[in-house]
């Protein structure tokens, strides 16, 4: 991993811990979080996360505090600096990433415009 790859994201401690239960609770050892960007959203552009068995050829593959993080080219230029966290309060639960690339988002923090790019805003979540 280069340190470029390496400021790419960041993961909380509690996100760590939680991707590295999933993945556990899966029977994925071996597995990764992936995690992406991709077009729609009432913003623009939305957030995803899946757990992947492995890696695709032209991923860029990060140990964050022991979990195999994938990101693949096309989204990695919306991610720089974000960091993935994980939320469980009374009002939602799950995984949140806070991406400071984001000029707007909706209020239900799955989808995000940028400065140069905003895509192309679809209903609301």
């Amino acid at each position: 991993m280069t340190q470029a790859q390496a400021a790419l994201v960041t993961i909380t401690e509690k996100a760590a811990e939680k991707a590295k239960a999933l993945l556990e609770a899966r029977e994925l050892p071996d597995g990764a979080l992936r995690v992406f960007v991709a077009g729609g959203g009432c913003s623009g552009y939305q957030y995803g996360m899946a757990l992947a068995r492995a890696a695709e050829d032209d991923d860029l593959v990060l140990d964050l505090q022991g979990v195999r993080v994938l990101v693949d080219p096309e989204s990695a230029q919306y991610l720089e600096g974000a960091e993935i966290d994980y939320i469980d309060d009374i009002m939602k639960s799950g995984f949140s990433i806070y991406n400071p690339n984001a000029t707007k988002s909706c209020a239900c923090g799955s989808s995000f415009q940028t400065e140069g790019d905003g895509g192309s805003p679809r209903a609301c979540c």
